[in-house]
């Protein structure tokens, strides 16, 4: 639940590969191209890349191998909140109580601080699935095609940097600041008019109050600013009153993470009531279908439940690995559905202005 937006600062004339708008673009040439040219080059960023995958690997398999039994049922105890809706009050203080929201806090960190360390396990350790962009193109790939997208959305030029925390310290820049912030606490800690731009990814259903959250982002951009969000929604296809709808929508939300469930009418109007104009709001998929990347994510944890389950089975890893491979494969094949019928998308794309003044 952090608000992540880019403030104009501290700008470097090195390169930075891991953030750089120039190595996206190269990246989708490449992807574009078929790699036609410079293949010495690309055989190397593959095996560094390939090198960096497998760290990443065994440092999230060496984590939820350390995992206590209290995060690991933490963990699955976290699952409560995507039975709710923010939608529906009531039922949030029936199962919650009073300090409802506190709660989804809490579980929220129990989930999170441990589906971080099983995405790591495949190609989706950003926790999300990019929209389909392309048909050539791995999910990483297509990860990148979206966020080159971002750039040239929100108006950022080559050259211009997203500057992380890692990135920060390598270059030794003082004056940039990192800030986490409960999105579901306001206001935001940022005086008026503060930032450049603003873009988010498949976070907004975290929040309690969207218009209160899209108000406060309209008050700390700047005038002439565009925002970014790619987002779960339920689509005019949904209907709740379906029961293979309902069902659907019941084993989807825990997948994927989703407390409430807005839509892209309710998105738009909190954004044009808060004072932006929207410029696009579509589905950044190819024909608005994700389906064939998310089988592809489904596919590869199924496979890696099987070996995950076999090396428990003879004792060469701790139980827990089944308890949680096991959650985390539940329902996929109900995402694929649910996206292939049309009824809801994590890849549903808004960009809107802050009007410049006059």
């Amino acid at each position: 639940m952090t608000l992540q937006s880019l403030r104009h600062s501290g700008r470097s004339s090195e390169s930075n590969t891991e953030s750089s708008l120039d190595d996206i673009d190269i990246a989708k040439r490449n992807i574009a191209t078929g790699l036609s040219r410079g293949r010495h080059a690309h055989v190397d960023r593959k095996h560094a890349a390939a090198s960096k995958r497998w760290k990443t690997f065994w440092s999230a398999f060496r984590y939820l191998q350390g995992l206590t039994p209290k995060q690991v049922d933490d963990f699955m105890a976290s699952y409560v909140i995507y039975n709710l809706d923010w939608s529906d009050e009531k039922q949030m203080i029936a199962t919650l109580g009073e300090d409802y929201q506190q709660k989804v806090g809490d579980c929220l960190k129990a989930y999170y601080g441990v589906l971080n360390h099983l995405c790591a396990l495949g190609d989706v350790e950003k926790m999300y699935i990019p929209p389909w962009m392309s048909k050539k193109a791995t999910v990483r790939e297509n990860q990148l095609l979206y966020e080159e997208s971002i750039a040239q959305d929100i108006g950022l030029k080559s050259g211009d940097k997203l500057f992380r925390r890692s990135f920060n310290a390598q270059r030794g820049f003082s004056n940039n600041t990192f800030v986490v912030q409960d999105f579901n606490n306001l206001p935001l800690p940022f005086e008026d008019e503060t930032f450049d731009a603003f873009y988010q990814i498949q976070a907004l259903s975290l929040c309690k109050d969207i218009p209160a959250l899209f108000r406060e982002i309209y008050r700390v951009v700047k005038p002439g600013a565009k925002i970014s969000s790619l987002d779960w929604v339920s689509l005019p296809a949904y209907d709740p009153q379906n029961p293979e709808h309902a069902e659907l929508m019941r084993r989807v939300k825990p997948l994927i993470g989703a407390v409430g469930t807005p839509t892209p009418e309710s998105l738009e109007k909190a954004l044009t009531d808060a004072g932006f104009v929207v410029l696009k709001s579509d589905n950044a998929s190819i024909d608005g279908l994700q389906a064939p990347l998310i089988d592809t994510v489904d596919g590869y944890f199924r496979a890696m439940r099987q070996v995950i389950l076999g090396l428990v089975k003879l004792h060469l890893i701790p139980h827990h690995f089944k308890t949680l491979i096991n959650r985390f494969c539940l329902d996929g094949l109900a995402f694929i559905k649910m996206d292939n019928m049309r009824l809801a998308t994590t890849s549903y794309r808004i960009v809107a202005q802050k009007p410049a003044r006059n």
